[in-house]
């Protein structure tokens, strides 16, 4: 068992919040359950469904990457959010979400964690995205072809799921790029354009993305959303484990995008 306060408090250190002061997610504490924790679920989204799953856990705490205020926050709580809310609230749940910040994290961020997963070296920061460097790049010790990289990676990624590529499965490449989620957004490409970086490597990217892609001379490789955007929940869950000794669980509830 661990103080809602005292978990709290850890998260936002390591997860270092406050070099996030643009992002739009509202990240940290977003509702606060009981003031004991004796049981943490960790999810991608935050949403009904797993919400539901929570309680039947009999969690007091529930962590994602995709929390449920953003912005200004709620001005009404009707419809989905009043469900939500109400499934939080009557289980005495808390809510915390961690958006770019476990974008960005260079030791349990996704974008890190899928960057060792390639095999990269030469790890540096790299996609500009509300202020922050979101993602990273890096080299290869030897040159490696899109579809193998691509077919080992959807081996290596927690949940199921398959890859897609933009550009020629058969070219060897020798440096590439990570950002997870919909990481491959129009300003994004300008940034590829300047760089040496020949692949991508992405959790989906939307039609205008195959254009921008060839036009700026990058490969890309799409991996799932949902999955791409594991890998760092499940580094935060370890990590409260490890310090709280704590009762954790993983909910896996793909979206299949």
């Amino acid at each position: 068992m661990v103080a809602l306060k005292e978990l709290v408090t850890f998260l936002d250190d390591i997860l270092e919040l406050d070099a996030f002061p643009h992002d739009s997610s509202n990240n940290g504490l977003q509702f606060q359950g009981i003031n004991e924790v004796k049981k943490a679920v960790f999810a991608v989204d935050a949403c009904e469904a797993v919400f539901s799953i929570a309680a039947d856990l009999d969690a007091d705490f529930i962590f994602v990457h995709h929390g449920m205020s953003w912005g200004n926050g709620f001005k009404r709580i009707t419809g989905i959010e009043a469900k939500r809310i109400t499934a939080l609230a009557a289980n005495g749940m808390s809510l915390y979400g961690a958006h770019l910040p476990l974008d960005a994290h260079p030791l349990i961020g996704h974008n890190a964690l899928i960057a060792n997963m390639a095999g990269l070296k030469n790890i540096t920061p790299f996609g500009g995205y509300d202020g922050s460097k979101i993602g990273f790049k890096g080299t290869f010790d030897k040159p490696v072809s899109i579809e193998t990289l691509a077919k080992s990676l959807a081996k290596k990624l927690p949940s199921q799921g398959g890859y897609s590529i933009i550009g020629n499965p058969a070219q060897k490449i020798s440096s590439a790029s990570v950002i997870s989620g919909g990481g491959a957004y129009v300003d994004l490409f300008k940034e590829l354009y300047d760089s040496e970086v020949e692949c991508h490597i992405t959790g989906e990217a939307n039609h205008s993305a195959f254009h921008f892609a060839l036009e700026a001379g990058v490969s890309i490789i799409t991996l799932g959303h949902y999955r791409t955007e594991i890998p760092g929940v499940l580094a935060v869950m370890n990590s409260v484990a490890e310090k709280f000794n704590l009762d954790v669980e993983f909910i896996d509830f793909p979206t299949e995008m």
